[in-house]
């Protein structure tokens, strides 16, 4: 166990030791026959104790941040002897950059941190193991939270931090726009009942379709041509996106049954008359179709509810994302971090352990951008929130065991913009050569993934 420098660690007593010792005492005061002397009374300290200063990081929407206040306030109005101070940052974007200044001062004691921050925390030593920390309070992760999100935030045989949020993608549509009752009355492909327990890609193609209304002037559905877009149906086929899960140096959009997958996938994708034109995506967002009712369906995280749900007259549901041989989604995972230069490991840890309790969490998962990885709070009605859209929030806590974590990479944004052109090109031109395609994806990729050998590859007019 790493400790504070200010702190140190005390060895406990067992209860039979420390009856042997008290019983030790009494013996050893009255061992010469004499009664004991009396003494003058002990003097009561009105010193108070020593106050730590703790500082606690995190990032979000105004609401979610003011869930976190008042998460400190009362942890301060309770504690003796620690005051936590909130610190925030208005994205995570601007978090990612204060902590890859290397600069100590910028870690807070506890801190909120995505998985993709991970490797960047192990390399800097910005964090401390928590498995021995959360033992000794009594944590029970092992039941509480699902193995996926343990998982994502291990590493050296430990976990690294306490996962906290496990929203995975979905796809969000309009109510108004898709009705899937209506659908089977007309025999088109749909799910079987209103359960949302998930559908084939055979149904996600058939509502896209059903949702373009040319009348209207709504379109079916839209994917960021993006690998965090594609994934899920990468994944779904049977295909995969990196060359190796742990140490990858490559994408693997070339592997054959990745490019099955994305055949099919491309084939509604690149459809024209079911997706967004060049034209509307040069006037105003897909989120902004969306929220106008010209957009039938869009993949979405949590965080995308409470912004939907200030949309007057939108009505709107999610499902999991479709189906093309496996159930599979990719997702937003967060975690509560140990500063390795905490003031008070101890205490930090104490603070850590409040903050990820059901209580705690679900104070925060009740204002609707959380999807909570504690699974009790994930199933109850602060999370799922009755009478509120989406109808079906469960989806979100099942498709949580679905979530395919990729392998840690130091900065995923810098591998999306080196692949962005050619990705664009898969999914907007309209008769790709989807081989020659993927193999250039693969190979842009490994300026990134693996630099070192890509710079002594010989360039050809070497060869």
């Amino acid at each position: 166990m790493r400790l504070g420098q200010r702190g140190v660690r005390r060895p406990r007593l067992g209860v039979g030791m420390l009856a042997i010792l008290l019983a030790l005492g009494v013996a050893a005061a009255g061992c010469d026959g004499s009664e004991p002397r009396s003494g003058p009374s002990p003097t009561v300290s009105s010193k108070p104790p020593k106050v730590t200063q703790l500082t606690f990081g995190v990032w979000g929407p105004k609401e979610e941040v003011a869930a976190y206040q008042d998460l400190v306030e009362t942890y301060n109005a309770d504690s003796v002897g620690t005051d936590i101070e909130l610190l925030t940052w208005p994205s995570h974007e601007a978090f990612s950059r204060d902590l890859r200044s290397e600069d100590p001062e910028k870690v807070p004691d506890v801190y909120l941190a995505s998985r993709g921050d991970l490797a960047l925390l192990r390399a800097g030593g910005l964090n401390q193991p928590l498995l021995e920390l959360l033992d000794e309070r009594g944590v029970d992760y092992s039941d509480d939270y699902a193995r996926e999100a343990l998982l994502a935030f291990s590493a050296d045989n430990e976990l690294q931090c306490m996962p906290y949020g496990a929203s995975p993608m979905v796809m969000y549509y309009n109510t108004d726009l898709i009705d899937f009752e209506r659908m089977r009355q007309l025999e088109l492909p749909a799910p079987a009942d209103d359960s949302h327990e998930g559908w084939t890609f055979e149904e996600f193609t058939a509502a896209a379709n059903f949702a373009t209304r040319p009348r209207r002037g709504s379109r079916g559905v839209h994917v960021d041509p993006t690998l965090h877009g594609l994934a899920p149906f990468i994944y779904s086929g049977g295909g995969k996106l990196f060359d190796d899960d742990d140490d990858p140096t490559s994408l693997a959009l070339a592997d054959d049954d990745s490019r099955e997958a994305l055949g099919i996938t491309l084939e509604l994708l690149r459809d024209a008359s079911v997706t967004l034109t060049d034209e509307q995506l040069a006037r105003a967002t897909p989120l902004e179709w969306f929220k106008r009712g010209k957009l039938g369906m869009i993949p979405g995280f949590r965080a995308l509810t409470p912004q939907l749900r200030r949309v007057s007259g939108l009505s709107f549901d999610v499902m999991p994302m479709p189906r093309i041989d496996d159930e599979a989604t990719v997702g937003e995972l967060t975690g509560l971090c140990l500063s390795s230069d905490a003031a008070s490991t101890a205490k930090a840890a104490d603070f850590l352990v409040y903050v990820v309790s059901r209580d705690a969490t679900a104070r925060v998962a009740a204002e609707g951008y959380l999807t909570p990885a504690n699974l009790p709070v994930a199933v109850s009605d602060d999370f799922l929130q009755p009478g509120r859209m989406p109808e079906h929030a469960g989806v979100f806590t099942e498709s949580v065991e679905r979530m395919v974590v990729p392998p840690l990479l130091d900065d995923w944004p810098q591998l999306e913009r080196a692949v962005s052109s050619t990705l664009r090109l898969l999914l907007t031109t309209t008769l790709p050569d989807v081989d020659a395609l993927t193999t250039q994806i693969d190979e842009e990729s490994r300026a990134v993934l693996d630099p070192e050998q890509t710079s002594e590859s010989p360039s050809p007019t070497d060869e």
